[in-house]
């Protein structure tokens, strides 16, 4: 039996099939460059050797990156559109907070550049491997990869009671509440966080200041503060104050990192240490 076909629609048939095949055929980026410390560790992960040429500065650095050796292999750049158009690019990783009137200029030179999403939720990290791979043609290390995280994080994950009370408390005050990462990790390990959604919150989320009386009426079971910066601060000097130095806590703070900053698999790290912390809590014979 035949069907009549529309001339129209069989162009658009047609446009969509050469589109599909070009897609398909189409071959992998060669020449990546990240310009962003998230997708700088997402393209490391994920990239075949030989195809990424350039990561963000802020990757060698320990303080800011979970994979400061492995970036030391990578030539640097600073962001600037000059600079990444003369590394001849077939693609350009950005973040949600990168530079856009860079982005706009490396599009209008012609480079295709791709954003890659802030990482809120461990939900969301599959994805962005997922993402990582289809943008480089490395679907199957991806995937791997996507599939082992979800493994891990079912594995480390505590739903059940009890859950104790944890604080950041960074300087100048700062925590991070409902819609951060940070505050997801803390959830994933069995924590209830005094800035997520307790009293303290207020109904803020993301990061604010808590107020150092707060905190010490609050007394939770767990500190999490910030790595000290070889040279200190000011703003520093909060964590010094006596009366945070006088909470139970304090004297086995955990220390946030690199590791709990973007979404990737290394974040299982801060996660892991996490649900150390909680299960040790659990099990002390001050919480029975």
């Amino acid at each position: 039996m035949w069907v009549c076909v529309p001339p129209s629609s069989a162009i658009r048939l047609a446009a969509a099939l050469a589109l599909a095949g070009a897609a398909v055929l189409a071959d992998p980026p060669a020449r990546v460059v990240s310009m962003n410390l998230c997708t700088d560790q997402l393209a490391m992960l994920v990239a075949a050797p030989g195809q990424l040429v350039s990561i963000s500065d802020l990757a060698s650095n320990p303080m800011n990156s979970a994979m400061p050796e492995a970036a030391r292999a990578y030539p640097a750049n600073t962001g600037g559109a000059e600079e990444i158009f003369l590394m001849r690019p077939d693609l350009v990783l950005a973040g949600t907070y990168s530079n856009p009137a860079t982005l706009a200029m490396l599009e209008r030179l012609g480079i295709r550049v791709a954003r890659i999403g802030l990482t809120t939720r461990l939900a969301e990290v599959p994805e962005r491997l997922r993402q990582t791979g289809r943008l480089l043609g490395r679907e199957a290390r991806a995937e791997a990869l996507a599939r082992t995280f979800e493994r891990d994080l079912a594995r480390l994950s505590r739903g059940g009671p009890p859950r104790p009370l944890a604080a950041f408390f960074y300087a100048n005050g700062y925590t991070q509440g409902k819609g951060t990462l940070s505050d997801d990790i803390l959830t994933h390990a069995g924590f209830a966080n005094l800035a997520g959604s307790g009293e303290a919150a207020r109904g803020r989320s993301g990061g604010f200041d808590l107020a150092l009386e707060e905190l010490v009426m609050a007394d939770p079971d767990l500190l999490i503060l910030s790595r000290p910066y070889p040279k200190t601060s000011r703003a520093e000097e909060i964590l010094a104050h006596p009366a945070l130095r006088a909470l139970p806590a304090t004297a086995a703070p955990a220390l946030s990192g690199p590791d709990w900053v973007c979404g990737t698999p290394l974040v299982l790290d801060a996660l892991a240490e996490m649900t150390r912390r909680r299960d040790a809590l659990a099990a002390s014979p001050d919480r029975n």
